[in-house]
C-alpha cells in the first residue's frame, strides 16, 4: 500500500468512531474503506484536481480496523477503536502491551508509575480533533488505563513507544501539529461519520 495510502488512512482512523448498534462490522464495509481511501490517494496526487469531499463512515473505519489494519497496527497493539462522542470530540482505545513500552524505557524511579503497569491492559483517550489548511492537531482531555485516570505524560510515553520509526526515533509527539496527508485541506467531524476535504 502507498505511503499517501497509508497516511490517508490514518487521518480517517482518527477522526471515525466506532461501529454503533449490536451489528458487528463487515468485510464489505471496509473493502467500501478501501475503496474510498484509494479514491483520495489518487485524488492528492493530482495537484490541479477540483476540490472533492468524501464521506468516511464510522462503521468502515471500524471494520477496516477488524478485517484489514492488523498488519498496519504495531506488534503489541490491538483490538482499536474510536468512538465519536460530539462534533470534533474523539474517545480510541485499544489493548496495548505496556511491559514492552516499560523494559524500553529501562529502570527508573519507584515512584514512576509505569513500574505498576504490568501486561496488556486497555488503554484509551479522549480529546478534540482540529483541522485547518491542511494542517491537524489533537487536544487531549483525559487518558485512562484499564479504567483509571492517567498522566498525559505516561500517555506519551506509551505512543511515542508505539509509533518509532528510522525517521522519527522518539516517535509522535502528543501536541504537534501533523500535516493531513494527500492534499486533504480539513476533516470535518460529525458524529457518525467524517467528511475528508480534499
Amino acid at each position: 500500500m502507498k505511503a499517501a495510502t497509508l497516511a490517508a488512512l490514518a487521518a480517517m482512523s482518527v477522526v471515525a468512531a466506532a461501529a454503533g448498534g449490536d451489528t458487528p462490522p463487515s468485510r464489505r464495509e471496509s473493502a467500501l474503506l478501501r475503496q474510498k481511501i484509494d479514491t483520495i490517494a489518487a485524488h492528492g496526487e493530482r495537484p490541479g484536481a477540483p476540490a472533492r469531499r468524501t464521506i468516511v463512515t464510522e462503521r468502515e473505519v471500524n471494520a477496516y480496523l477488524v478485517f484489514d489494519a492488523k498488519e498496519q497496527l504495531p506488534v503489541g497493539v490491538v483490538d482499536p477503536s474510536v468512538t465519536i462522542l460530539g462534533t470534533g470530540r474523539l474517545s480510541g482505545k485499544a489493548i496495548v502491551d505496556l511491559d514492552a513500552v516499560r523494559k524500553a524505557k529501562g529502570p527508573t524511579s519507584l515512584l514512576d508509575p509505569m513500574n505498576y503497569l504490568w501486561g496488556r491492559l486497555p488503554v484509551s483517550a479522549v480529546g478534540v480533533l482540529k483541522t485547518s489548511k491542511g494542517v491537524g492537531r489533537f487536544e487531549l482531555e483525559s487518558t485512562h488505563i484499564n479504567g483509571v485516570p492517567i498522566p498525559k505524560l505516561l500517555l506519551q510515553e506509551i505512543v511515542s513507544y508505539y509509533s518509532r520509526t528510522p525517521e522519527k526515533p522518539a516517535g509522535i509527539s502528543l501536541d504537534d501539529p501533523f500535516a493531513l496527508p494527500a492534499r486533504i485541506r480539513q476533516i470535518e467531524v460529525q458524529r457518525g461519520h467524517a467528511i475528508i476535504v480534499q
